[in-house]
């Protein structure tokens, strides 16, 4: 189990380890308040401000598989991996213009949840139900996800283990994740997040100095990842790979960014962060700063062309980024880089069992089991779900191939954007009928999950290829593929705008139209 265990790299692993988590238990007393209320527990009292706003969203947004999986893709395919640069730069005017003004209603009504938002504007709780559902269900294979980039980590340290062991360090380290978010809720991910962000920047400025340096030049990188793609492609291994995208990796591409950027803030986890925040102010400050982690993002997906140049071989290409590490840095700078991945792995994991705890609490148990609930009973609900979903998470690792893992959190994006027409467009307005959007969202999600299923795998594209009277197949016009999540929501928010012309809600709002302004 431990014959090839880099004993350097792991006892700087350790330490850091070990310095988070001591972080993690004190960030009970950090700006101190009862945790006995989900409104404390669960969205740090609604007091952060613009700084600590923009680390816990870095923190919660960019992860240990943000800086896995990017790499991995460029590593595999080469220019379409990079689809996830501008779909995070694209989303933050969009932010701009809308996160304030669910932060304005949500304050004013102590809404915690977007589920919470949704029964106070349209008044219909099956409405309620499907957007708590949706994150819930989606929720819980994104936080596997970073417990695979976690173990990719361990595994470069040469730690092996067979059976029940091969998870056991995983395991012990979810448990200390367990507990001091049980004790801290969104504080210890918020206090842990500037320790991580702060390693992720020194470990990856590190990464495009010494690198580079040691392959002999960018140019260098650059023709021998080209001369790598090019082999694949006449190998029959990838229908198409290259420093450039090829015309039909055009149409997933666009589609990707535009239906990624949709669905990214309706995750539980990334409102939670936003909602977090102390004002609109501090909302708005953050949507204009958080491009800084996109152009760290573009840098972290330049990796995996440093790992083909390097000449580094991998059975995964998830593996690429933690064997380029080994390769270029000495054991105790990787056991630091190691350790600003796990923590990429552990404080989005705090942030969304955090929210999806907060999720099931108000707009499941509350409403529909309890519905007299106390705070102290609404928090005491939330910190076991957040135990809960950590320990489904695991379940997922240990009993679940990692591939279906993986292409679970692919079909995530395509549920989580279905409820974005029932979210953005009630913040604007309420001509929009709840039921209408119900249907809507029922018709997304069938569609997009339909078009995602093959009998191999998930896929998160598919051809424009159905036959049109008069017109033959679609593709041969249009020429792309799309991805399922825009095509279905583009479905869902037709459906929704024709029945809504005819199934006028009478249900009432409890919002008013200065209730959104900060």
């Amino acid at each position: 189990m431990f014959e090839h265990l880099n004993v350097v790299a792991t006892s700087v692993f350790v330490f850091f380890f070990a310095l988070v988590t001591v972080i993690g238990f004190f960030a009970a007393n950090w700006k101190r308040a009862s945790l006995d209320s989900i409104g404390e527990w669960g969205l740090g009292g609604r007091q952060f401000g613009p700084w600590v706003t923009w680390f816990l969203l870095g923190g919660d947004l960019y992860t240990a598989y943000t800086v896995i999986a990017v790499p991995a893709v460029i590593y595999g395919i080469g220019a379409q991996g990079f689809f996830a640069v501008p779909y995070t730069i694209i989303i933050y005017p969009f932010l701009y213009l809308t996160m304030p003004r669910l932060w304005a209603v949500t304050h004013k009504h102590q809404y915690l949840t977007a589920a919470d938002f949704i029964h106070g504007r349209y008044g219909n709780r099956a409405l309620e139900l499907a957007v708590a559902l949706t994150g819930l269900v989606a929720t819980m294979p994104y936080i596997a996800l970073q417990l695979v980039g976690l173990e990719k980590v361990i595994g470069a340290l040469g730690f092996e283990g067979q059976g029940i062991y091969a998870h056991a360090p995983i395991t012990v380290a979810f448990v200390i994740l367990a507990l001091y978010t049980y004790k801290s809720g969104l504080r210890a991910p918020a206090l842990i997040a500037f320790v991580k962000d702060a390693m992720i920047y020194v470990f990856i400025i590190a990464a495009i100095i010494v690198i580079p340096y040691e392959l002999g030049g960018w140019a260098k990188i650059f023709s021998a990842a080209s001369d790598v793609y090019a082999a694949k492609v006449t190998a029959g291994k990838v229908p198409a790979a290259g420093l450039t995208l090829a015309p039909q990796q055009l149409g997933p591409y666009i589609t990707l960014a535009i239906g990624s950027a949709m669905a990214l803030f309706m995750y539980p986890h990334a409102l939670t962060g936003t909602l977090a925040a102390s004002s609109g102010r501090a909302i708005r400050f953050n949507t204009m700063t958080l491009p800084a982690y996109s152009f760290v993002l573009g840098l972290i997906a330049l990796l995996g062309m440093m790992a083909l140049a390097a000449g580094v071989k991998v059975n995964s290409n998830t593996d690429a980024v933690p064997q380029l590490v080994l390769w270029a840095f000495p054991d105790w700078f990787a056991g630091f880089c190691f350790s600003a991945i796990a923590l990429g792995a552990l404080v989005p994991a705090a942030v969304m069992s955090i929210g999806a705890a907060n999720t099931f609490t108000r707009n499941v148990w509350k409403p529909f089991i309890h519905p007299q609930m106390t705070p102290a009973e609404e928090s005491a609900v939330a910190k076991i779900i957040s135990l809960v979903v950590k320990i489904g998470a695991l379940g997922v690792i240990f009993f679940m191939p990692t591939q279906f893992a993986l292409d679970l959190q692919l079909l995530g994006g395509v549920w989580m954007v279905q409820i974005f027409p029932a979210v953005v467009f009630g913040l604007f307005t309420r001509w929009f009928s709840g039921w209408a959007l119900l249907i809507g969202w029922a018709a997304g999600i069938v569609v997009g999950t339909a078009l995602s299923w093959t009998p191999k795998a998930w896929a998160p594209v598919h051809k424009l290829a159905w036959d049109v009277p008069f017109l033959g197949p679609l593709d041969s016009h249009l020429g792309f593929a799309a991805y399922n999540g825009l095509t279905s929501v583009l479905l869902n928010i037709a459906i929704a705008t024709l029945l809504s012309l005819v199934m006028r809600s009478k249900a009432p709002d409890a919002t008013r139209p200065e209730d959104y302004l900060d």
